[in-house]
């Protein structure tokens, strides 16, 4: 008799925790689609924003740029890039892709190590990936306009 039961009752408790499981990743998990943060104001005439595309609740790839008033984007700007580098030790086409590597290999447990040379800019980045993760938790792939602190 207690064979039986524990047959019976072993599926049905497995089945209860796998249920509960799976409620606790997809309320931590992070939605499939495209989701972008901006800036709210400009810094020194750029603004600076940030889009993922998640898939299966990964992030597969993402986009950190800034863009001014035209649309250009900055790190299409060799003018810029010549200038920055020989002060700083990097330029946009190079940080923009060392912060987005860090949100992929880290995921939504990421901390940004800043790059010297682009601190505001890595202070940006923190707060426009909140802003995306906070979108894909929720599945709202409107724009969310961050605020700095400036």
């Amino acid at each position: 008799m207690k064979k039986k039961a524990i047959i019976i009752i072993l599926p049905a408790v497995l089945l209860i925790v796998v249920a509960v499981l799976a409620c606790y990743r997809n309320s931590r998990t992070i939605k499939d689609g495209y989701y972008t943060a901006e800036m709210a104001d400009t810094s020194y005439g750029w603004r600076e924003y940030l889009c993922i595309q998640v898939k299966n609740g990964i992030i597969m790839s993402a986009e950190f740029n800034a863009k001014n008033d035209s649309g250009f984007i900055k790190s299409w700007d060799n003018a810029y890039m010549k200038n920055m580098n020989p002060i700083s030790g990097t330029y946009p086409n190079k940080y923009t892709r060392e912060y987005v590597q860090q949100l992929i290999d880290g995921q939504e447990d990421m901390e940004v190590d800043l790059i010297t040379g682009a601190t505001e800019s890595g202070y940006h980045f923190k707060k426009l990936v909140a802003a995306v993760l906070e979108q894909a938790r929720k599945g709202d792939s409107k724009i969310k306009t961050v605020e700095s602190d400036n």
